[in-house]
């Protein structure tokens, strides 16, 4: 039987080893032998413009959130933003307001006996009627309760199939250790996500409200207020501008507290039963003119 040329000529010339999208396609034809020759194979499409980088981001994050647990996101404990079951609407709302956030832990005698989520947009019939008869927990949703242990991909299957968008996160002993949110996993997936009550990350501790006002968290490092403000708050003693007035005060200070340091008028906006978390501050001079 006489060989063809023509098909002689092309082995001759075709390629020995397969190209991208030859390996692209035995990939999808037969099952990956590991997730790091799929991700190689789509990287090699990425550098040949078939797939773009924010895609390739996209995947790469996808298949990272599989291999990672919820205590590896979580917001921590200390960081949790708690409204007390017993509070009154004049206590709790400025601290509603202030964070920004949507959704709110309610808890009781203790940061461990959640009661429930209070979602800031039930507050609005409140914030426009009026208090009476108002009761905190006529407005609770029911809370999920969650093992740090969880994988992020089975919880983000939870959160789209349940239909909620926050869980609290409970250590091996039964306590809770923090809070996680829906947007906290697709952040690992797309990045970060910012909205218009976020600020830009170089001001995430300190936001200006008017010409000679602000609003500082109390973890702002002395170095970061001392550069924004061309102060020179001593470092020495205390590394935050809470560990400064913890020791200003002498006490753990209650909401609307105020005292002066070097200076700059500070009000503590909310606090809980541990530490300051948030103040609000007049630059030196302020006060006088008002």
């Amino acid at each position: 039987m006489t060989e063809d040329p023509s098909s002689s000529q092309s082995d001759a010339h075709r390629p020995q080893e397969k190209s991208w999208l030859d390996k692209l396609i035995h990939t999808f034809s037969a099952e990956p032998k590991s997730r790091k020759e799929l991700l190689d194979i789509i990287k090699e499409a990425a550098d040949n413009k078939v797939v773009d980088s924010q895609s390739l981001e996209i995947i790469e994050g996808a298949l990272d959130v599989a291999d990672q647990q919820v205590r590896e996101i979580m917001v921590p404990r200390p960081q949790m933003i708690l409204v007390n079951i017993d509070d009154e609407p004049d206590v709790f709302l400025p601290k509603v307001i202030e964070s920004g956030h949507s959704r709110f832990p309610v808890i009781g005698e203790s940061s461990d006996d959640v009661r429930g989520i209070l979602l800031a947009k039930d507050l609005l019939p409140l914030i426009l009627g009026g208090t009476e008869g108002f009761c905190l927990g006529d407005m609770l949703r029911p809370a999920t309760i969650i093992p740090e242990s969880k994988r992020l991909n089975i919880l983000l299957r939870e959160f789209r199939e349940d239909r909620y968008h926050m869980a609290l996160v409970t250590d091996e002993y039964g306590g809770i250790s923090g809070l996680v949110t829906i947007e906290d996993i697709l952040e690992e997936i797309v990045g970060e996500i910012e909205d218009e009550t976020d600020d830009d990350e170089d001001d995430s501790f300190i936001r200006k409200t008017s010409d000679s006002e602000f609003v500082v968290k109390a973890l702002t490092p002395i170095e970061d207020f001392n550069e924004y403000f061309n102060a020179q708050l001593s470092e020495k003693e205390f590394g935050t501008i809470g560990g400064i007035l913890m020791g200003a005060f002498g006490h753990l200070p209650g909401r609307n507290e105020t005292i002066t340091v070097s200076g700059f008028e500070f009000q503590v906006i909310y606090a809980d039963n541990r530490q300051i978390h948030l103040l609000r501050m007049k630059l030196p001079g302020a006060a006088s003119k008002e």
